[in-house]
């Protein structure tokens, strides 16, 4: 196994878990925006008002993500297993 193919497999990983990642990160981010918005206009200086919608909204897009999510994270490992034989070698 040559230097090349590590780098090759950890390109692969990180792009994997940035793509399983990116949907639960934007919808924690546009939530938060929201929220600090209405903190903004509403003059409500409560820190931890942002953590409960927050912590619903990603939990809702896991339940609407979670199943694209699983396929990504199988067929990545699929693809490493299948070809375990050419990183053994």
């Amino acid at each position: 196994m040559n230097s090349e193919l590590v780098i090759e497999i950890a390109t692969h990983a990180v792009n994997t878990i940035l793509r399983i990642g990116l949907p639960l990160m934007l919808v924690a981010l546009v939530v938060g925006l929201l929220v600090s918005i209405f903190q903004a206009t509403t003059q409500i200086q409560e820190q931890t008002l942002a953590f409960i919608p927050k912590i619903i909204a990603v939990l809702v897009a896991v339940l609407f993500f979670g199943r694209w999510m699983l396929g990504v994270m199988v067929d990545f490992t699929y693809n490493l297993l299948d070809n375990l034989y050419n990183f053994i070698g």
